[in-house]
């Protein structure tokens, strides 16, 4: 069954906590739109990372981590894609779905809208992204959704279904690395099945990489639990960063899975671009490596792609 609450949570006097029977969402409505946090309901622990110097804050000139899910447009430009989503958030809800409603930003005219639809009774949720174009020009973006995660964790992304030579002659994706990405780090595991991320505490070396994933899944392993993003790719789409729908981001304190919708132009007042993501959890009996972790996630039936 599904309930929705208003509760005080890290600071903020006015949050809302979307639950079932299996787990439980906190949303913010003096910031955002930000999903600040998610777990399971017989037991506390935020699988997200919140900002600790940025809790309770609101009205802020500049951007704050914050932590949580957010809804970001790409390419990543200053000071475009660095907004402030400081003020407040209008919410609607039907009793199926909660949609977060901020403002247009002054700066761009673009405006971020989240729907949240999670199951009545299962551990799985769908998110849809919009961005609406409310300024008098055409503007150019990709939805970008990022999901910042605890510290301790792996991701995983799988890689493309092998195929033989000679029977495979063009390129299966690309593979994106940045300037300050060290395809060497130890946190790094380039296997035949999976490219996986290791978040490490002790290492504030900035990592990051981005693939075309057409398998249309990753996910995030933290103790028992994994976190499991679904995306379906655009086969004919143009997608940001060299061809990119997912991006992967790590250092001290966290890790981001990002998923990434075709670059487009949103025509002036009132064009939009859709973006969802299909969530869930899954417990792996501990211990597990993340061979097992990854054969367990491809049989389960709960990320529709």
């Amino acid at each position: 069954m599904l309930n929705l609450e208003k509760i005080e949570f890290e600071g903020w006097a006015h949050c809302l906590r979307l639950s079932n029977d299996t787990i439980e969402l906190v949303v913010t409505t003096e910031v955002g739109p930000r999903i600040i946090y998610m777990g399971w309901k017989d037991r506390p622990g935020n699988l997200f990372y919140v900002e600790q110097e940025s809790i309770g804050r609101t009205g802020d000139e500049n951007f704050q981590l914050y932590g949580g899910h957010r809804l970001w447009h790409a390419p990543e430009i200053k000071p475009r894609t660095y907004v402030p989503d400081n003020s407040p958030v209008a919410h609607d809800w039907d009793g199926r779905t909660l949609r977060l409603v901020p403002d247009v930003e002054q700066l761009t005219g673009l405006q971020k809208i989240m729907e949240i639809r999670l199951h009545e009774t299962l551990p799985t949720l769908s998110i849809n992204h919009q961005i609406i174009n409310h300024g008098p020009w055409e503007v150019t973006a990709a939805p970008w959704a990022l999901t910042v995660l605890n510290h301790g964790g792996t991701a995983i992304i799988p890689q493309e279904p092998f195929v033989p030579f000679p029977d495979a002659l063009l390129p299966a994706r690309p593979l994106v690395v940045w300037s300050y990405t060290n395809m060497q780090d130890e946190r790094f595991h380039w296997g035949p099945k999976y490219i996986s991320m290791r978040q490490d505490p002790s290492r504030n070396e900035q990592l990051k990489f981005g693939v075309r994933n057409s398998v249309g899944w990753g996910c995030y392993v933290i103790d028992d639990t994994v976190f499991i993003k679904g995306s379906t790719l655009k086969p004919d789409a143009t997608y940001p960063d060299f061809g990119c729908n997912w991006e992967l981001f790590t250092n001290s304190r966290f890790l981001e899975l990002e998923t990434l919708g075709p670059l487009q132009p949103l025509a002036a007042q009132g064009g939009m671009a859709e973006h969802l993501e299909e969530w869930s959890l899954a417990r792996v009996t501990q211990p597990a490596n993340m061979e097992e972790i990854f054969q367990h996630v491809q049989d389960l039936n709960a990320v529709v792609v």
